[in-house]
């Protein structure tokens, strides 16, 4: 009996030992990031709070496309089955002129899930739902002795090993590391929306990813929802600073008269509409760093692009895979060098799709334009080393470069 008595103790102690050594990441901000950044994490054994502003879970309706470097990190998690469910997938993207004549070469022929926004985070929220505490919206982060602190607008306190700025453009966590970023408009709104596929007769025709490129403007149509729904993002000039938000509401009037003279197919989406939300598109050069400390940035909050390529959530999904990676196993004394080795992994991809993103809506927008060969070009080139990238491979390359004896050793 006194035998399986200290058993149990022992048995105990251990476990009370390993629960010790779980880093504690704290994550401000709830969206694709966050959310996707708190599976991989969780996954790997780490303990992940995430908190959110808002009271609770809320978006504005909108697609969103999932291409092959996000799908490959999603594919080996518990998701794989449920984003089964939720999506449509397209192969390669349908480029026409502004009249529908049928642009060549074609996109490259690479598989893409398209799912509606809102279920998609539902589904993220699904699986780490006790880890997210809503109606906490941050107000500082401060470095500790061993981590760094949150404090919150409703007087709430919070100790982590890490925080991770998963924040958005306007991330409060970025700003607290004492990064300044100065959008540049793009000078170019965009207007987005969903319809409802029923009131389409010739819908079918729309399956899979669309474009009809014109002077000036472009735009874009897939379906979500299992192709319940069309989502559209209309990309238009305009003299005016718009608001940096995806969801001021948007003049259907003045969307419509935009395309007037486009093809029947485009006109009919918009006159399907019911109403429409827009953004002003702002571009931003790469931050200097994004780590300091024991606080680091993922996603819009430490790469904001434009909209473009589509890479926006694939690249905060990337985010979220390769430091899970780069943090397991790691002693709470290698977390500045491990962020820092996060940084260093991701700062030179993300650059360059912020870059291809920008290229690629002038490449949109230039039909009629002498430069367009050549900027088609430079798009299906950036297509090529964009979407077979596996960040999750690189990240563990980095790590075993690196690593002695279980410790990342050396630079780090």
């Amino acid at each position: 009996m006194t035998i399986h008595r200290y058993a149990k103790s022992n048995v105990r102690q251990k476990w009370i030992e390993r629960m010790a050594e779980r880093l504690n990441i704290a994550i401000v901000g709830a969206g694709v990031g966050g959310l996707s950044a708190a599976v991989a994490l969780s996954a790997r054994g780490m303990t992940v709070t995430v908190f959110e502003g808002a009271e609770t879970p809320r978006e504005a309706g909108a697609g969103l496309s999932i291409p092959p470097n996000a799908l490959i990190l999603l594919s080996r998690t518990a998701l794989c089955d449920e984003l089964e469910k939720i999506t449509t997938r397209s192969l390669g993207l349908t480029r026409r002129t502004s009249m529908g004549e049928p642009i060549s070469p074609g996109s490259p022929t690479v598989l893409s899930y398209q799912v509606h926004r809102v279920e998609f985070l539902e589904m993220l929220l699904g699986v780490v739902k006790g880890s997210v505490r809503f109606g906490h919206r941050c107000t500082a982060v401060e470095a500790t002795k061993s981590g760094a602190r949150l404090t919150f607008a409703n007087g709430a306190v919070y100790d982590a090993d890490v925080v991770i700025g998963a924040d958005g453009i306007h991330s409060l966590v970025q700003r607290q590391i004492g990064l300044t970023a100065r959008p540049k408009s793009e000078g170019i709104v965009a207007y987005r929306g969903l319809v409802q596929s029923r009131k389409l007769s010739w819908g079918v025709e729309l399956r899979g990813l669309h474009m009809w490129m014109g002077d000036g403007r472009s735009f874009i149509c897939f379906p979500v929802s299992q192709g319940r729904l069309i989502n559209i993002v209309a990309f238009v000039p305009t003299m005016h600073d718009m608001e940096e938000t995806w969801s001021a509401p948007g003049d259907l009037r003045a969307l419509a008269a935009e395309y007037e003279s486009w093809d029947a197919p485009v006109r009919d989406l918009i006159a399907a509409l019911e109403h429409t939300f827009r953004w002003g598109i702002y571009d931003r050069p790469p931050l200097p760093y994004w780590s300091r400390g024991h606080v680091t940035l993922l996603g819009d909050a430490a790469h904001p692009m434009v909209p473009h390529f589509g890479q926006g959530a694939a690249q905060a999904i990337e985010d979220a895979f390769a430091l899970a990676v780069i943090l397991e196993h790691a002693k709470r004394d290698e977390i500045p060098a491990r962020l820092e080795a996060y940084q260093d992994l991701r700062w030179e991809r993300t650059s360059r799709v912020q870059a291809a993103s920008r290229l690629a809506g002038r490449f949109y927008r230039s039909v009629g334009d002498p430069a367009q060969a050549q900027r088609l070009r430079a798009w299906m080139s950036a297509a090529e080393w964009i979407f077979p990238h596996d960040a999750e491979k690189a990240a563990l390359a980095l790590r075993a470069r690196s690593q002695l004896g279980g410790r990342f050793v050396g630079a780090f």
